[in-house]
């Protein structure tokens, strides 16, 4: 396949995922230069990396420009100082940092990966006359990034589907209230439901025979190139140092996870990657135990990770060559429970002064466990932990965390003054195929 097949089919005929043949390794001189570079000078130079010349250069250069039209920054977590504490003893920096990813438009970092895609398949569709659909399931924030990213995009319609009674009252508000070329569809059921249904669609005969369908979730390799970006940016956004770096990254489709050990083979210096999860522990659980065993997803505070079944699990594997061992060597697995989450929403406000969701707060904590495991030569380590999303959107959660309010920023208060549109649905797929069809 072209890129512009895999990207406009989104999931493979028979099901499975599409993967690069090739992991490219760009030359060292990137690296030696890569602090000297802006966000978008290397966002281009990682995608084209992939792209090559299915998109000339010109219009790459534009599409990565509109997509990267906000900041990503990446923040040293300071102590604060407490009352009657001499300011000497408090360290004036620290060996961890938050990559800020959500700054896009629906204040969540698949704003990266969401508005990446859409432009994508606009420029390797231009002059298509037929109408494309794009299925979506979400957990939460993938479902809002899609509907701003292919809001009122000609020739695309997107449906979403999301998890009955399982998001924030913000995401929800983000999901139903766009109208124009995008609606929501409730399930009665979990994200892997959701999930689930969206890969039978594209398994379904008449369903295909009838509608052109892609998928806009992290199956779509258009998802993944992006969300690169922003690892080769923490990387270049690092003072001089000759620390290990480690990430650790709040995972729950583990497409992220999947897109930074790609990064990590483009020659990325990344020592180590931290899968930190919540207690929906699939994937923690294969990296110790080499069997990997789906099962019904459990609702947690951190609902964008709530999956049972991961699919990028699958790329994970094809990049190790299916070697538990090889994985492990890069990426240690490690699961929270809803309990610890708070508690460290809570540390990191008191001794941090710093506000973080309960997404961020599992890479927090994955983030500080691997330090402690790693005392002994923790000084020599530069710790990276993802936020990805706003605390706003995770309103309730955070305020009786901390009780105090949270400050809804402006782009997010716009939807709650909005009415929810959905249509209300099964698990069953048949519901999704009508509704397609009809």
């Amino acid at each position: 396949m072209s890129l512009a097949e895999a990207v406009t089919r989104g999931l493979a005929p028979d099901g499975g995922l599409y993967m690069p043949e090739r992991i490219p390794v760009l030359p060292q001189n990137f690296f030696d230069t890569i602090r000297e570079k802006s966000l978008h000078e290397i966002a281009f130079v990682v995608a084209q990396a992939f792209v090559e010349d299915e998109v000339p250069e010109v219009d790459l250069r534009k599409l990565v420009a509109e997509t990267l039209n906000f900041e990503i920054p990446l923040k040293v977590l300071e102590a604060r100082l407490q009352p009657g504490s001499p300011e000497a003893l408090l360290p004036k920096t620290s060996n961890i940092s938050v990559l800020e990813l959500f700054h896009g438009p629906t204040m969540a970092f698949k704003d990266v990966g969401a508005r990446f895609m859409a432009r994508m398949l606009s420029a390797v569709r231009k002059g298509s006359t037929s109408e494309l659909t794009v299925l979506v399931a979400t957990s939460g924030d993938t479902g809002s990034a899609v509907a701003s990213g292919f809001f009122n995009v000609p020739g695309i319609k997107v449906v979403i589907l999301y998890p009955s009674k399982r998001v924030s009252d913000l995401q929800e508000k983000q999901l139903t209230t766009m109208g124009s070329n995008i609606t929501a569809l409730e399930v009665e059921g979990s994200f892997d439901d959701c999930q689930h249904m969206v890969k039978e669609a594209f398994q379904d005969a008449e369903t295909r025979a009838a509608k052109e369908l892609t998928s806009a979730n992290s199956i779509n390799i258009a998802r993944l190139i992006p969300q690169m970006f922003y690892y080769f940016w923490a990387y270049a956004q690092l003072s001089q140092t000759k620390k290990e770096l480690v990430v650790s990254v709040p995972s729950g489709n583990f497409g992220n996870l999947t897109a930074g050990l790609m990064a990590k083979r483009m020659g990325l210096p990344v020592a180590h990657f931290v899968a930190s999860t919540n207690v929906n522990n699939v994937v923690p659980e294969y990296l110790q135990s080499g069997l990997f065993e789906t099962r019904p997803s459990v609702q947690t505070i951190s609902n964008a990770m709530d999956v049972g079944n991961p699919s990028n699990f699958a790329r994970m594997l094809d990049l190790y060559g299916g070697d538990v061992r090889e994985m492990h060597k890069d990426v240690l697995g490690l699961s929270f429970t809803d309990e610890e989450t708070k508690a460290a929403v809570h540390e990191v406000y008191t001794t941090l002064n710093y506000m973080l969701d309960p997404h961020g707060a599992v890479g927090y904590l994955g983030l500080r466990t691997y330090l402690e495991h790693a005392k002994d030569h923790a000084d020599q380590i530069q710790g990276v932990f993802l936020e990805t999303a706003h605390p706003a959107k995770f309103q309730d959660v955070v305020e009786k965390t901390l009780g105090t309010k949270v400050e809804i920023p402006t782009q997010l208060q716009v939807y709650l003054e909005r009415k929810k549109e959905a249509k209300l649905i099964s698990k069953n797929f048949n519901d999704l195929k009508q509704f397609l069809l009809a």
